[in-house]
């Protein structure tokens, strides 16, 4: 019985290259599988992102078991955790958590001030990102460089997005911004909001010159 203990979560380096074919043929059954979203990459592009160390990868000994790359956009404005992906026999051990939290921690470390952001369609994704601190937001919030957009183009619901301007599809878009962790601010639906406590100081005058209008009981 695989076991999640047995099972290697780690940066994606050039020893992992052998996995490729591995990685985009898990993309496509999944895709089929769920009959929406993830869109293959070209093996050229995978060996790009664990040369850089901008993958995560899962392997079990020499047996592949999961995987997710960074991809910044807009100067480095966005950062996008991608593709991620956990082969049949690895799911429902909580792999694709862990995958998508070292993704983060990755992300995080790399590009500390830049907003990570995601598309999916699947519930167990939505989670794992609530979790980690996203929130749901329309696809205006969302990065608006074209080459990002363009990698939708290898998936089945692609006309969707065409034909709605790139407003909406069948993903749902997830955004984690670091200036919500900043002090004095909450985020209410994706916009920030100054906390009661620092608007205190602000209401206490006007409070006072009202103070003698008040009718007594």
């Amino acid at each position: 019985m695989k076991s999640l203990k047995n099972i290697t979560v780690e940066i994606a380096t050039e020893k992992h290259l052998k996995f490729i074919d591995d990685i985009n043929d898990a993309i496509d059954l999944a895709s089929k599988q769920r009959g929406t979203g993830i869109a293959r990459r070209t093996n050229e592009y995978l060996t790009m992102k664990m040369n850089e160390g901008k993958a995560i990868i899962a392997t079990e000994g020499d047996t592949f078991a999961g995987f997710c790359y960074i991809e910044e956009w807009q100067e480095k404005g966005f950062v996008a955790n991608s593709g991620l992906i956990v082969v049949d026999e690895y799911r429902g051990m909580g792999l694709a958590k862990e995958i998508k939290k070292k993704a983060f921690e990755l992300s995080r470390k790399k590009y500390p001030n830049s907003k990570i952001f995601g598309l999916t369609t699947g519930l167990a994704v939505m989670k794992i990102n609530h979790e980690l601190g996203y929130r749901p937001v329309t696809f205006s919030e969302l990065t608006l460089d074209d080459q990002f957009w363009k990698g939708c183009q290898g998936c089945v619901n692609h006309d969707i997005l065409e034909r709605t301007g790139r407003s909406k599809c069948l993903c749902t878009g997830m955004l984690y911004d670091p200036a919500w962790e900043k002090p004095n601010f909450k985020s209410v639906n994706g916009i920030k909001k100054r906390s009661l406590l620092d608007l205190i100081p602000r209401l206490r005058p006007a409070m006072a010159g009202k103070k003698n209008t008040l009718k007594k009981d």
